[in-house]
């Protein structure tokens, strides 16, 4: 897929695995009790701190991801964090932050919701017949 679009495969490779990491971090904070810390307040509580949580770790991530980058041409950790802040550009990083935010709190969003609604009413919602979900308007 990447043949003729100039992009190499180690970054494809590196996307999917911070993916991966990220999604790792996100199953492994859901195990921690500080995670579901407003659970009788409205639900904006709780996806905002999740979505607070969840995006310092992705930051966290990304810039690690990235000193990672320059340490392997340094050797050194200092070095490296001195060369990525002199070369990274900032624009994408902040861009991609922006993004990763915004979609980090809509995941957030509907994993509270299907929390408070249930997973099968949102199912039945979704993929249900139509004549189901009218006869009970109150969903």
């Amino acid at each position: 897929m990447l043949r003729g679009t100039g992009i190499p495969l180690t970054t494809s490779l590196t996307v999917t695995l911070t993916a991966l990491v990220l999604g790792k971090a996100v199953v492994i904070a859901d195990m921690l009790p500080m995670i579901n810390r407003y659970p009788d307040k409205p639900l904006i509580y709780n996806v905002a701190w999740k979505t607070v949580i969840y995006v310092l770790v992705a930051l966290t991530l990304h810039y690690l991801e990235h000193l990672f980058d320059y340490w392997r041409e340094t050797g050194s950790i200092a070095a490296a964090n001195r060369e990525m802040l002199a070369k990274v550009v900032w624009a994408h990083f902040v861009a991609v932050q922006i993004l990763l935010t915004a979609m980090v709190l809509l995941f957030c969003a509907w994993r509270e919701l299907v929390r408070v609604v249930g997973r099968e009413k949102v199912f039945q919602m979704f993929f249900g017949s139509p004549a189901l979900r009218t006869e009970n308007p109150t969903i």
